[in-house]
């Protein structure tokens, strides 16, 4: 069987998850790799046969999607181009990380897709969602990456659908500490904004990962630094705890390794919001922005010793088993349907 494998490349997540993924499916059948967009630190360490442009999502410097480069560097006929240039007719079957080409390249030619993400989770309306509506948000969930079938991954197992978090095992084999010290990453925000908070909270120190700096640098009691995969893992392991956004990957990993955390949701993006509701309902604190209005909820985090216990069980094989019976069931399916098509003509 020849499947590709396709990845979101905006963010780190897609592709941290894709590094205990791809040695799984390698086992089971022909894999090729597939990576779109762009704004990634992690780096995979097998050969990528496609790279595209895809379409990506921005990062700001104040706390939210940056709308108006999203657009600029949007190109919606090279997006085409891509979208009807991709073989996806040579593959058996598309596994696809809410990477957007692929998926309407086999919507397109009726290749099958199945949809292996996080955002699958979000479909299934037992999931947490935020309060306040986002139809927006809610229509580019919906239509950015089509799928036939959904698996999804979330904080907890919220459907027959959903896993609890794929944890890498370069985080399952970390040591922990709990050394004098909290990890930030916050990649909405840019460096001046964070010293300038952080420093307010003059009695911790603060490690900034930052996507914003070419360098590191340290001022009193905060140092920041360039963000790597491995010195980040490292860090977050050692650390009193962790402040970032409400991504999915780095939130599930420092529940996964024991940290006290607190997360900013995105704003403008309806994911995070999600994940900020689900987090919430798990015990985890959360704030809207950096504005002093949320010191005070800081100031009680950093003094509270409360941590969310989780279960994130290794079902990466269970998992991928999972899609193909579920490949094979469409097989078959499809087979008795053109035989008795057969038989009745």
């Amino acid at each position: 069987m020849k499947i590709l494998y396709a990845i979101q490349g905006t963010g780190n997540g897609h592709l941290s998850r894709a590094r205990d993924i791809i040695p799984i499916l390698q086992e089971f059948c022909q894999c090729d790799i597939l990576v779109s967009g762009t704004q990634c630190d992690v780096e995979l360490d097998v050969p990528v046969k496609y790279r595209l442009k895809g379409l990506s999502f921005w990062f700001g410097k104040s706390g939210g999607v940056d709308i108006w480069k999203t657009l600029s560097k949007s190109n919606l006929w090279n997006f085409k181009r891509e979208i009807d240039s991709l073989k996806v007719e040579d593959y058996d079957l598309v596994i696809n990380d809410f990477e957007p080409v692929s998926a309407w390249a086999c919507k397109k030619k009726n290749v099958p897709c199945i949809s292996l993400s996080h955002q699958g989770a979000l479909f299934s309306d037992k999931v947490p969602v935020p309060a306040e509506r986002d139809v927006i948000g809610r229509f580019i969930l919906k239509n950015y990456a089509p799928a036939d079938t959904r698996i999804g991954f979330h904080f907890n197992a919220y459907d027959d659908f959903i896993f609890t978090p794929v944890i890498r095992k370069q985080v399952r084999d970390c040591k922990t500490e709990e050394q004098d010290y909290f990890t930030v990453y916050l990649p909405a925000y840019d460096d001046k904004h964070l010293v300038e908070t952080l420093s307010l909270f003059g009695d911790y120190n603060w490690h900034i990962f930052s996507k914003h700096t070419t360098k590191s640098y340290q001022t009193d009691n905060i140092w920041v630094r360039k963000i790597t995969n491995d010195e980040f893992v490292a860090d977050m392991a050692k650390s009193s705890g962790v402040l970032c956004g409400a991504g999915f990957e780095t939130p599930a990993e420092a529940l996964y390794l024991n940290k006290k955390l607190m997360v900013i949701p995105m704003k403008g993006q309806y994911e995070q919001q999600c994940n900020a509701a689900a987090l919430e309902m798990m015990g985890v604190p959360v704030i809207k922005n950096l504005h002093p209005s949320q010191f005070e909820i800081i100031s009680n985090w950093l003094e509270s010793d409360e941590k969310v216990k989780v279960d994130f069980p290794d079902q990466t094989r269970k998992i991928i088993r999972k899609i193909f019976e579920i490949k094979v069931q469409s097989v078959i399916w499809q087979n008795y349907y053109d035989l008795n098509c057969q038989l009745e003509m």
